[in-house]
């Protein structure tokens, strides 16, 4: 199985296009060590030529020209993409679905109902879908079931509700409800390895911790590495656990979480453009390195 990192940052990507903050401008100008990213979206693949997109980022046209994996060029018109995953319907994981539209047969879309009503009503991607080349519709049962899509036969999918909210748009965003966002248990069945994948992740559950604990590889929510980070910097009113995320440090933060965590490789992921671990040389990194954690970034490759 093999796993690639399309884009590692959270939404608006690195640096945001409108942000002056200290990592932006540093990366703009060169003053700082740190590269670029693009949000957040990954690809899996069982041979190398088939891809299951997860999570369809506004980035995924400059995505996919840097990952010529995923162009097999098979005919005058093909792409490795069989399918796309989404784990929530938030505007940086699903508006890249409209770049896809020029195929010549529905897109196969795998999806919970929560999430396909929000991207039928308050944003209606799907609908919009519908006039290019459609949308055949698979929906997700968040009940911790495994599932596969073809063809990768290799491969498997397990879904996993997480604590989180709609997005803004949506008609029920103050009234959760289980599938507004899920995790993935992600599993090779020639190697027995699996990877959990979750790049927004606001709170555990014991189905949560557990998953995490037995997974080999954990691509999990990097977002801020403090709960007043936007709050300090003047970007935003709302703390971390507000937007739904789990902070790095703290002493229930993501770092204390994942030091009880076995798994042989440790990656955050849908990193914030404030976030410090963006650069190479902080203090911050320095800690992440101590406690064995990678920051995720474009291009990266796990093979498992």
């Amino acid at each position: 199985m093999k796993i690639r990192i399309l884009g590692s940052a959270a939404g608006g990507g690195f640096p945001q296009w409108n942000c002056n903050c200290f990592n932006c401008s540093g990366v703009r100008d060169g003053s700082i060590r740190a590269t670029a990213r693009t949000q957040s979206s990954i690809a899996v693949s069982d041979n190398g030529t088939d891809w299951v997109l997860i999570n369809a980022s506004p980035d995924i046209l400059r995505q996919l020209i840097c990952a010529p994996s995923l162009q097999p060029a098979r005919a005058i018109r093909d792409s490795g993409i069989c399918a796309v995953l989404l784990m929530d319907a938030q505007i940086d994981h699903v508006t890249g679905l409209l770049m896809l539209r020029e195929r010549s047969s529905p897109l196969p879309l795998y999806a919970t109902e929560q999430v396909f009503a929000d991207i039928s009503t308050g944003l209606p991607i799907a609908s919009v879908l519908g006039h290019y080349c459609g949308v055949e519709r698979h929906t997700i049962h968040p009940d911790g079931q495994p599932f596969v899509i073809d063809p990768l036969a290799q491969i498997s999918f397990t879904p996993l509700t997480l604590s989180s909210k709609a997005p803004p748009y949506s008609p029920h965003r103050n009234d959760p409800h289980p599938g507004d966002n899920i995790g993935l248990m992600i599993t090779s069945q020639t190697s027995g390895k699996r990877v959990f994948y979750a790049p927004g992740l606001g709170a555990l559950s014991p189905e949560i911790t557990a998953a995490m604990a037995s997974a080999d590889v954990l691509l999990v929510d990097g977002t801020f590495w403090t709960e007043d980070e936007m709050i300090t910097l003047g970007l935003s009113k709302k703390p971390a656990s507000a937007m739904g995320h789990l902070p790095q440090s703290g002493p229930d933060g993501m770092i204390a979480i994942l030091d009880t965590m076995p798994a042989s490789r440790k990656i955050l992921i849908h990193i914030n453009n404030s976030n410090p671990i963006l650069r190479e040389d902080s203090a911050e990194r320095a800690v992440l390195t101590q406690h064995g954690i990678e920051v995720a970034h474009d291009g990266m490759e796990i093979q498992l």
